[in-house]
This record gives structure tokens, sequence and C-alpha cells, in this order.
């Protein structure tokens, strides 16, 4: 089984959102639609679930054009960035409703909830109200509820946007887990970089309305298409390949993230630090090297200070190649 979209565009008025779209999902493949705010991406999604009509272009399953599938027949769940959780039920009615809507007989229905609150690490909150639980846990009830009815495709839109970094990256992590347990076929809407390389075996790069990249995590890191893709992954810094040979040995146009240049007292490279701010688990520098600003890091322990100078050295984990 699998989704593909076909030359998918999508307007609002005379703005199009969506431009000529092709994308494919595989069964059990969780793709992740990175890009940043305004690019198109919900509405993207929101077509798939048949919330948006398209323009031009097709969304299919099996082959099958959903176009004359209105939204609750076409067998997807959707989990949106604040959960939509039915405040007047418990958890496990919250969880049990698309089972009921199909009128799965109880007992089934309620091995069903259990097995989902297990899953998502719920057990034993089946009558607890969802307005008594924090924002992570909502939103584990809100998958629940999506995984319950057995969706084909689950589209999650944003999911944790709303939640604190540090429940965020705690919830990814448990997120992606989860989705390869059940075995879900899922988009992911995200504007986050680390999110989407931490749920995806694939990731779609979209901007102004189009996808101007796909491909598995690691090869969209270290591979950006384009400058501006390359930018949006992190790299404040783009060399043409001439600056790119002498400073990290790579004759070609790359990207450096802040992590590219390392503090290192046997590192070849002689630079002046300007600034520093202090981060969570390194320090992230701004230093003067051949008359030219650079980012750099270096460890919490005695980093050093504006005005010193010290020796970087590359770590090739932050240099991008690009195109």
């Amino acid at each position: 089984m699998s989704l593909r979209l076909a030359g998918l565009t999508v307007h609002y008025g005379p703005v199009a959102a969506v431009s000529e779209v092709d994308l494919s999902i595989a069964d059990g493949e969780v793709v992740a639609l990175l890009g940043p705010s305004g690019c198109g991406k919900s509405t993207l999604l929101r077509t798939v679930a048949g919330l948006e009509r398209p323009a031009a272009g097709t969304v299919s399953w099996d082959g099958a054009d959903l176009a004359g599938t209105p939204v609750h027949r076409r067998g997807f769940g959707l989990v949106f960035q604040d959960g939509q959780l039915f405040p007047h039920r418990d958890v496990a009615g919250n969880v049990a409703f698309g089972l009921r809507m199909r009128r799965v007989d109880r007992r089934a229905r309620d091995r069903r909830v259990a097995e989902l609150l297990e899953l998502v690490g719920l057990s034993g909150y089946a009558d607890r109200r969802v307005t008594e639980l924090s924002g992570g846990e909502q939103q584990r009830v809100a998958l629940a509820r999506a995984l319950a009815p057995h969706p084909r495709l689950l589209l999650l839109d944003e999911p944790l946007s709303a939640l604190d970094r540090a429940l965020r990256e705690q919830l990814a992590l448990d997120l992606a887990r989860l989705l390869r347990e059940a075995g879900a076929t899922a988009l992911v809407v995200t504007h986050d970089h680390d999110e989407a390389f931490t749920l995806a075996d694939r990731v779609a790069v979209m901007r102004a309305g189009r996808i101007v990249q796909v491909g598995e995590p690691s090869r969209v890191w270290r591979h950006p298409a384009d400058v501006d893709t390359a930018r949006f992954l992190g790299c404040g810094r783009v060399l043409a390949p001439d600056e790119a040979d002498r400073l990290v040995g790579v004759h070609a146009r790359v990207g450096l993230r802040a992590t590219a240049l390392r503090v290192d007292p046997a590192g070849p490279i002689g630079a002046e630090v300007l600034a520093r701010v202090h981060r969570r688990d390194h320090v992230r520098l701004l230093v003067r090297l051949g008359g030219d600003d650079f980012e750099a890091v270096a460890p919490v322990a005695e980093p050093p200070s504006p005005g010193d100078h010290v020796t970087l050295a590359v770590d090739h984990d932050g240099v991008a190649v690009i195109g």
C-alpha cells in the first residue's frame, strides 16, 4: 500500500500555496515534510487528508484517485499541534473514539485501548481526565487515538511544536519508536530539522510551495540541494570551492555549520575570538580568521574569552557539500 502525490497544486485565491508537488510514501515508511513556516507544508498535509481541494494534480492510494473520497472515508489518522482532544471524555474515551465510530464491540475496543496506552507509555491513565494531563501526555493520547482504528496512513501536523525544547526532544525519540513499533505509514509536517531527522526514513524539504529535495536524512544533511536549503539546515557560512579547499580540504561549494570549526590545541588553524555565547552543552564562538568572521565551538569547561587567540580543527560532520 502506498500514497502518491502527482503534480499536486493548491491555490488560495491567486496565490499558489503548493505547486506541482510529486511525492510518494511506501507502506511502513515515515516521511517528514520539512520547511520554514509559510512554505505550504501544512496545506499539503491538509490536502492529503481531504480538508483542502487541489487546483490540479492527484492524491492517490494504491493507484486509486482519492478526489471523490471524503475525509472520513480515506482511512487516514490525523494528529495536530494541539492534539484536539475531547475535554469532556477521559483518556480511554478519547482513544476509543474512532473505534466507537466504527462500531467495534466493547471487548475488542477495551483491548485495543489498553494495548495503545501501553504502547504510548500511559498504562493506568485510562480513567484520567485529559485536562489533568501535561502537554506531552496529551500528545501521547492524541497519537493513541489516531492509531486506534489502524489507519492506513498517519498524518501529523507539527505534533511536538507546542512543547518546550527538552520535552520535544524526548517525545521525538519516543514518537520515532512508537511509529516503528506500530508499523505506521506516516507523513509528518515539521519546521524543526532535528525532529525531522529523528522521526523520518526520508525527508522532503519544502520551500515556497515546492519540494526542493527528497532523501534519507543523512544524505539531505550532508548534501543539501542548494544554498537556501543549506542555510535552512544550519549552514551559517557558504564557501566557494577554492576557499573551501583552503579551509576544510574539500574542493566544492560547502556550507559550514557552527560545529565545523572546533577549538583544538593541536589544530592547524589560527583565529581570534571575538565573542562567545554559552549553550547547554557547548560554547558558541565568533572568531576572526583570515580577515573573515566564522562560527566555531568550544567545550563548556574553560572556554576561551573574547580577545584570546586559539587554534581550530575541522570537524567534517559540520561540513555540508552543496548540490
